[in-house]
């Protein structure tokens, strides 16, 4: 038995006695060059937490701001003060927003912006409280730790004030942004603010304290190499053994900028140096990730990033949610160069999921159950269908 046979066995064995797979494992996972065995096996876990189901909501995305403070070296979204495509919204602007998403019937708002140099902390909540008098029925799913930690900056507040604050004016959960890649190696040459893995995980706990449940989040495929990502996750993995507030973790795929640069500036520093990763890249990530992180229920692939067919394709590899319909998501700028759609409909995500096999299930953003759909039909009923044939 050679070397790669027989950690494979040994793999196999560990997870079939349940036992936790270690640091080692993860990289040892990510230098295996059989993606069909990864696939089996983290489909198998994928199975046992969730069966054939696969979540989704209907979500808007809404970004008050394009201004930001910090200059992250993977980042195309932000713009410096007096940039010709840099904006704000007024409160009023956002609820008018709002107000024409209510025919979507949306479950989720997910609001995330720049670090903005000056606008002052009450708006944030302001904007809250009036998004949800707006859309009662809509979950606020809104900022990043990393934001959490600039309101601490410019409010004198501590995130434990701040977060009361944000919930009275009706926030539900954080967003798991701000993340990126946590080992300082790679973080010191991709992000240009101060939250870094001590505030990211100290303010999500926070939010876990008051009954808040948060996604994780991980941006891969930049300059980070498989021992980076693995630590990543296990971070998360003994944080969730510690609070069990993590309600998904979400591979994030780095982009590069294609077409956002009207203005002739490349904002994305890395993408010269890089490569985006290839589809069969991320199924092993999304594999790695779910056999890892053995106490998370949920594994999202966020279509947008990664395509439609790498979306349905992750399903068999340990994802079982694909986020929502989304809408607008002025953060990827690259989606339509690989074919994918700026919406998906609640009838689009149906099929999507039925034809790759799997049974939806709309949830909301604390993943209760909305609503259960019917499956994919079976190859025998598929087969009783007449079919028209032309000649």
């Amino acid at each position: 038995m050679d070397d790669q046979a027989e950690f494979k066995a040994g793999i196999e064995e560990k997870l079939a006695a349940g036992e936790r797979l270690t640091f080692e494992d993860g990289v040892g996972l990510y230098e295996v060059d059989d993606l069909a065995w990864l696939g089996r096996l983290a489909h198998g876990v994928r199975t046992a937490k969730n069966g054939d189901r696969t979540m989704f909501n209907v979500n808007r995305h809404l970004n008050l701001t394009n201004v930001c403070s910090a200059s992250c070296a993977y980042c195309s979204f932000q713009r410096k003060p007096g940039e010709a495509d840099a904006y704000t919204m007024r409160v009023e602007q956002a609820v008018a927003l709002a107000e024409q998403m209510r025919g979507d019937a949306p479950t989720e708002l997910h609001i995330v912006n720049g670090l903005h140099p000056t606008l002052p902390w009450r708006y944030y909540p302001r904007v809250l409280k009036a998004l949800k008098e707006t859309l009662p029925e809509v979950n606020l799913k809104a900022f990043t730790a990393t934001e959490v930690q600039w309101f601490e900056k410019i409010s004198g507040l501590t995130a434990d004030a701040i977060l009361d604050e944000l919930i009275e004016a009706g926030l539900e959960s954080l967003t798991g942004g701000g993340a990126e890649i946590f080992d300082w190696e790679v973080r010191q040459h991709i992000v240009d603010h101060d939250c870094h893995w001590e505030d990211w995980s100290r303010i999500h706990r926070l939010a876990h304290e008051k009954g808040l449940r948060t996604p994780a989040t991980m941006l891969y495929g930049h300059i980070e190499e498989p021992r980076h990502r693995v630590d990543h996750v296990l971070r998360l993995r003994e944080m969730q053994d510690e609070t069990g507030g993590f309600a998904v973790f979400i591979p994030l795929r780095y982009q590069h900028d294609f077409h956002d640069a009207k203005d002739g500036k490349i904002r994305n520093r890395l993408q010269a140096r890089t490569t985006m990763a290839s589809p069969a890249e991320s199924l092993k990530v999304f594999a790695v990730s779910r056999l890892l992180l053995d106490n998370f229920d949920h594994v999202k692939c966020f279509w947008v990033m990664h395509g439609l067919d790498v979306a349905q394709l992750s399903l068999s590899f340990g994802a079982d949610d694909l986020d929502g319909s989304v809408v607008e998501y002025k953060i990827t700028h690259d989606a339509d160069d690989y074919g994918t759609p700026d919406k998906m409909t609640r009838d689009d995500l149906l099929e999507l999921i039925r034809d790759a096999g799997f049974r939806p299930v709309e949830r909301n953003t604390r993943y209760d159950v909305v609503r259960e759909y019917d499956g994919p039909q079976t190859i025998a009923e598929r087969r009783a269908e007449p079919r028209s044939v032309k000649f």
